[in-house]
């Protein structure tokens, strides 16, 4: 289990290494993307707090990267942080996620990412549920149910 001592040191030292890789041009993305999926997954954007109703659904499923297909979260592992995004807290491998350093916004924060292709998900915290203490907080717009 993951915990945030873990993604500091992920985010510093190196990532794991994905089960594969996707790569597209900027345009090959474009084309299978909608506008706010293409801003918020290859532009680093965030989607508006409160806009998706992904925020209030917890059935069981699995979660998967909009751009790749990449499972990521397992919806056992979502709650409700009351932020407005979709919260997890742990990924559904150690290897799905890649974390980045983030300085922008005049703060410093984790940035993640989907390990295969780069999309930018969202970000995580130390301020999550036990056992892992972590809240990936997560851009809706950026995942997909796939089960």
């Amino acid at each position: 289990m993951l915990n945030w001592k873990e993604v500091l040191r992920l985010g510093k030292e190196g990532n794991l290494t994905p089960d594969k890789r996707v790569e597209k041009t900027p345009q090959e993305w474009k084309a299978l993307l909608s506008e706010e999926e293409f801003r918020v997954t290859r532009q680093a954007g965030t989607e508006r707090a409160f806009s998706s109703q992904m925020c209030t659904q917890f059935e069981a499923g699995v979660y998967g990267c909009v751009c790749c297909g990449t499972l990521l979260f397992d919806a056992s592992e979502k709650f409700d942080s009351g932020t407005g995004w979709p919260s997890f807290s742990q990924p559904i491998q150690d290897n799905a996620i890649a974390y980045n350093a983030d300085h922008s916004h005049g703060m410093t924060r984790v940035e993640t990412v989907c390990n295969t292709c780069d999309a930018h998900l969202g970000h995580v915290f130390p301020d999550g549920p036990a056992p892992s203490g972590l809240r990936y907080c997560m851009n809706a717009v950026a995942l997909k149910k796939v089960r």
